[in-house]
């Protein structure tokens, strides 16, 4: 499989060159919430043929994008993890799902997995330096977490120590309870409820998808309980 590219004098184009091809950047998105096994990886990304997504890691691997770790015992596993210069594409990526927004649609959160669930908030969140929060998701037996300090947003797999507020449910169903008005969401509180408001406060929608959200939390808080 020959490695197409454009070849132009454009850093714009150099960086297509790199992280262009499809499935590459579901690569990184994947990698920013941290290290995963193939088979995670795979599962991670949505679909990627097994013989193509080889050949992605690979490409990546040779532009010093991503590399392969040995973990030690217990686990003694192999795992992809994104190397400095891979993990400098966080902000365009971030920025890249900020402009997809703009053609998102609510129902789309059906298809979002528990596994990833902390990185579409890195995407919606936008909150003010005063707001310090350490959230912590359990849904479908894949722990996430998200930290807001000083207005940086930082997410993950796994278990915090010490979260200031817990959500347990669906994936779609926390997303929705982290909306405004997202009350009646099918989810379980604990913690500080006052974190719970101003990380919705901090969600920044286009106006479109903002009157979705806010539709749908209203036909969930007039279901009877």
């Amino acid at each position: 499989m020959t490695r197409r590219r454009y070849d132009q004098a454009c850093s714009i184009a150099g960086a297509l060159d790199r992280v262009g091809e499809r499935w590459s950047m579901l690569v990184v998105r994947e990698l920013l919430l941290g290290p995963l096994r193939f088979s995670d990886l795979a599962r991670a990304v949505g679909g990627a043929p097994t013989d193509v997504l080889t050949k992605r890691l690979r490409d990546l691997e040779a532009d010093r994008i991503v590399h392969r770790v040995e973990l030690g015992p217990p686990s003694g596993v192999t795992v992809y993890e994104l190397t400095e210069l891979g993990r400098g594409l966080e902000g365009p990526l971030l920025a890249l799902g900020r402009w997809g927004l703009n053609f998102y649609r609510l129902e789309d959160i059906v298809g979002i997995g528990a596994f990833s669930l902390s990185g579409p908030l890195k995407v919606v969140l936008d909150p003010p330096p005063t707001l310090t929060v350490a959230l912590q998701m359990r849904s479908e037996g894949a722990p996430t977490w998200l930290r807001v300090e000083a207005g940086e947003v930082s997410a993950g797999r796994g278990e915090l120590e010490d979260p200031d507020l817990v959500l347990t449910g669906p994936p779609a169903a926390i997303l929705l309870a982290l909306a405004p008005g997202g009350d009646a969401a099918p989810v379980e509180i604990e913690g500080d409820r006052e974190l719970l408001e101003a990380l919705r406060s901090a969600a920044d929608l286009p106006e479109r998808l903002a009157e979705e959200v806010a539709a749908a939390t209203s036909q969930l808080s007039s279901v009877p309980s």
